[in-house]
């Protein structure tokens, strides 16, 4: 023990170190080249999935809490994944601080490697509801995790997941909207109607209608770090092509037409 009680001697003892695996979270960086910044460009990608790694747990906890029906539960689950999302948004200004210039000194060495080829970033949107099963070609040399990724594409999404506990609450949500689909999930007016109804009386509906909420929080994040990633490229690499082979900017603008939840975004205009 220190003079101020502190333990000191860890030979028989678990470290903070230890605990966390730091010695191999630190020793997970190997630059391909001499350039200052790919260390910047690897954390920077390397925490972005820790952080996601959370995100994809807190969303399967709250997916669960919502299909029992323990909503309280559920909340404070999707208010942590929306804190998640701002803390993958507050990213883009460090990397934001490596010019053109920097980049372009160990991009080649990148290869063909790309963001869009996150298996996890994959995971998050199968969860929230944006299903391209053509995006499992990416992985298929993994076929764990295109297995991982075929089982989140047989249950509902999330969004399925609530309308189902709007239902049970005794809403009319139509049958069609609760089940597990591939890719965008298109706009339903009665789905905008059901909202519709939980919005012009929150009190008669304030589980669901908190709910809803919740929904649209997350959305807002995730649209803000989509946004975020767009101008972080374009300020990187302008109009050139993506080290993956897709558009770059051009690709990452279509990603923001996606709505995952779009009744939800139709309803402020129905009121």
């Amino acid at each position: 023990m220190s003079e101020h009680g502190a333990v000191t001697d860890f030979a028989k003892r678990m470290s903070y170190g230890d605990y966390l695996h730091i010695d191999a979270i630190l020793s997970a960086q190997h630059p391909l080249s001499q350039a200052n910044d790919e260390l910047l460009f690897i954390i920077q990608h390397q925490t972005s999935e820790l952080w996601m790694k959370l995100a994809i747990h807190e969303l399967a906890a709250a997916r669960d809490a919502i299909a029992a029906d323990r909503l309280d539960e559920a909340f404070k689950l999707l208010a942590r994944v929306s804190r998640i999302f701002e803390q993958l948004n507050n990213a883009w200004d460090v990397l934001r601080t490596m010019t053109p210039s920097d980049y372009t000194e160990f991009r080649d060495a990148l290869g063909q490697s790309s963001g869009f080829q996150s298996a996890q970033y994959r995971l998050i949107e199968y969860v929230l509801g944006n299903r391209n099963r053509a995006m499992l070609k990416p992985h298929a040399h993994r076929p764990d995790t295109v297995a991982l990724l075929e089982a989140e594409l047989a249950r509902p999404d999330l969004y399925a997941t609530a309308l189902a506990a709007a239902a049970r609450a005794g809403l009319p949500v139509p049958a069609a909207a609760l089940v597990a689909r591939d890719g965008p999930r298109p706009t339903d007016p009665d789905v905008t109607a059901m909202w519709a109804e939980v919005y012009r009386d929150p009190r008669r509906h304030w589980p669901i209608y908190e709910l809803a909420e919740k929904l649209v929080d997350l959305e807002d994040y995730f649209r803000r770090w989509r946004f975020n990633h767009v101008t972080t490229v374009e300020r990187v690499i302008g109009l050139k092509r993506g080290t993956g082979g897709t558009g770059g900017v051009s690709y990452l603008r279509k990603m923001l037409d996606t709505v995952l939840f779009p009744e939800l975004w139709d309803v402020r205009t129905a009121l």
